[in-house]
């Protein structure tokens, strides 16, 4: 258990992190343009930390803890990414198919981030552990 904890506590800061830049410089902008009207004027911040929470335990569990043991920094963010790919899918082409309003540009851009932000995040966590010594 203390295991996947400490997994836990390296990916989490660096998920959050990475998307809160995301969301703040380049995401915040794009998702204004396309799709402004289905957002809130401000997130619910309990419900998205909800999904950060949930997010980086996917990742530890699937992805970061599998990898620990034998696996490469590159297959663990081609795996990482993977996993974003599938679950930023579940979310973006739902959206897609069942909202008006919701774009193929968006989706094809939050699915990319999604992708990118899930390897990226996969990799330095799993680097972080070994260097810290943490598995």
């Amino acid at each position: 258990m203390q295991f996947f904890a400490s997994l836990y506590v390296i990916t989490l800061p660096i998920l959050l992190v990475l998307d809160v830049i995301w969301l703040s410089l380049a995401g915040r902008t794009i998702y204004a343009a396309e799709i402004g009207g289905l957002m809130r004027g401000s997130p619910n911040f309990f419900v998205a930390f909800l999904f950060y929470l949930l997010f980086a335990a996917g990742l530890v569990w699937f992805v970061i803890a599998p990898a620990a043991a034998q696996g490469s920094i590159s297959r663990t963010m081609l795996t990482g990414g993977f996993f974003g790919l599938v679950a930023y899918a579940t979310y973006d082409l739902t959206n897609l198919a069942t909202m008006k309003g919701f774009t193929a540009k968006i989706a094809i851009i939050d699915l990319a981030w999604g992708t990118i932000v899930s390897a990226v995040v996969s990799g330095l966590a799993l680097y972080a552990a070994r260097l810290f010594k943490a598995i």
